[in-house]
């Protein structure tokens, strides 16, 4: 089965052709990073009208690129949710429109699933139970992971993302958006124990996150304890090389601590590792650092960002479980639990 997949849940404009649910024919991503870059962050107005200005060409040429017609797409998958509504309803509505025109299904895929299906997507017989860890700009969980749509929570963020958070430490060090590659550039010159910062907890839930606190301690270090955002830095190059390596490692060491402690109490087999935190190879490397007797996946590196291969191939395993796709009545949601 050809899957044609669509992603614009934030600032990605993204097509795929996916075959099976396994085989990548075309994975293109028109990317926003500099149209955003002035604002330090998305903002959803202009995402939008980029969408809608990028997203048929983008189509086009990821057809173009797999060497298929439209008369031989069998399924549109394109994401429902979560994320922008406006972006989403860009995308989710030239799916309808194009399920309609080809007539052919299609169905609204969760976003964040997807990232988990992206690490299993290139194993045959993928091992579960496993532990499902997602990291990117705006999901921070993980969970326990029984097959393909099978999930048990077992821990979230109460605040910020970790990507959030990396991107927001980066605006007070005075580093350009997106903030997780600067951050992680800039920490290989610091020292990640210069500054002793703690990991964010929450009472009486051991497993879920917490960044607010973790990021104000940084704003502190770095502009002082009555200081502004928009303050100074107060400290040397050095120090804000360090600063940088001393909040990496304290977020990253929660992240796998808690990943390594659910996937030994839950009874699990490996661990999938999705969003684009997963991209941190400080993260990977504390992952080896701990001899851990799970097998890790993790997406190709093209596939840890927003793109549309992994809405495609988890579409796939959708319908087939449906036995049908979704009517043109779907409406985005903004949140959506797994």
């Amino acid at each position: 089965m050809l899957v044609l997949g669509i992603e614009s849940t934030c600032d990605e404009t993204a097509c795929a052709i996916v075959q099976d649910g396994k085989e990548v024919l075309s994975n293109v991503i028109f990317s926003q990073t500099e149209l955003h870059h002035p604002f330090g962050g998305v903002f959803p107005e202009l995402a939008c009208r980029r969408h809608s200005d990028a997203l048929l060409p983008v189509i086009k040429q990821a057809l173009d690129e797999a060497n298929i017609t439209p008369a031989e797409v069998n399924l549109i998958a394109a994401a429902k949710g979560p994320g922008l509504i406006g972006a989403l309803l860009i995308g989710l509505n030239t799916a309808k429109a194009l399920s309609y025109a080809w007539n052919v299904p299609f169905v609204g895929v969760n976003h964040v699933e997807a990232h988990l299906y992206a690490a299993t997507m290139p194993l045959e017989n993928p091992p579960f139970p496993a532990l499902g860890l997602v990291v990117s700009g705006g999901h921070t969980f993980i969970v326990r992971m029984d097959g393909i749509g099978k999930y048990q929570m077992i821990g979230t963020t109460q605040d910020d993302a970790i990507g959030e958070a990396f991107d927001k430490v980066a605006k007070l060090l005075g580093l350009p958006y997106p903030g997780g590659p600067e951050i992680e550039a800039l920490a290989k010159k610091g020292d990640p124990s210069k500054f002793p910062f703690r990991p964010g907890k929450i009472k009486n839930r051991p497993m879920d996150f917490s960044f607010s606190g973790l990021k104000t301690n940084v704003l502190y270090t770095v502009k002082g304890q009555s200081a502004s955002k928009d303050a100074p830095l107060i400290i040397s190059e050095q120090e804000k090389a360090d600063v940088a390596a001393s909040f990496q490692e304290t977020a990253l060491k929660d992240v796998v601590a808690k990943a390594l402690e659910a996937a030994s109490s839950f009874d699990c087999k490996a661990i999938y590792c999705g969003g684009g935190v997963s991209n941190n190879n400080r993260l990977r490397e504390l992952f080896l650092e701990k001899n851990t007797p799970y097998p890790i996946f993790y997406p190709e590196r093209k596939m840890t960002l927003d793109n549309a291969a992994m809405i495609a191939g988890l579409g796939f395993h959708c319908y087939c479980k449906e036995k049908k796709g979704d009517g043109l009545d779907l409406e985005p949601m903004t949140r959506i639990p797994l």
